[in-house]
């Protein structure tokens, strides 16, 4: 109970919300837009909404953190840093053929991340990364021509109700 209180309290919530946004909006565009203006999209709504997330989760953790949350934070950003490079690295080495391969591989590094945060930090993160990996990849494997959609509307929406259930309920 006190783990969730802490999650709910310290800005988890902010960022599920902002991040299913971006889903929500990034997704459905690559469903609807021409793909030129795709990455123009996700460029302008990730950077911003990355800030804002950012901004929003330090202003809110405040009132909770102590030194020592403060040091693991650091640590934290630097696990996800170094997994979106190694993310980089390895969709650069593997060459998708396609935009839901891609799509699909950044998916799965950000659950990853997720999972992995959640398993240091606490098991009450963990079990909604786990519906969304499996969600993408039913998607993904399932529903090809509206994979995109699919993740708008479950991945990026199924955030957003996590993020508000985090906040209101726990």
């Amino acid at each position: 109970q006190k783990t969730r209180q802490s999650i709910a309290s310290g800005g988890t919530y902010i960022n599920l919300i902002v991040t299913g946004i971006i889903w929500l909006i990034g997704f459905a565009s690559q469903q609807f837009l021409s793909p030129e203006i795709v990455p123009y999209v996700w460029l302008g709504l990730s950077i911003p909404g990355g800030i804002l997330a950012t901004v929003l989760g330090i202003r809110v953790g405040r009132r909770v953190r102590s030194p020592s949350t403060a040091a693991m934070a650091k640590r934290a950003g630097l696990f996800w840093l170094v997994l979106i490079l190694y993310g980089i690295t390895i969709i650069t080495i593997a060459q998708p053929t396609d935009g839901k391969q891609v799509a699909l591989l950044v998916i799965m590094f950000v659950m990853l991340g997720q999972l992995s945060m959640g398993l240091l930090l606490s098991f009450a993160a963990v079990w909604w990364a786990l519906p969304i990996t499996a969600l993408a990849l039913l998607g993904y494997f399932l529903f090809p021509t509206i994979f995109y959609l699919w993740m708008a509307v479950l991945g990026g929406g199924g955030m957003i109700v996590m993020g508000l259930y985090i906040r209101l309920r726990w």
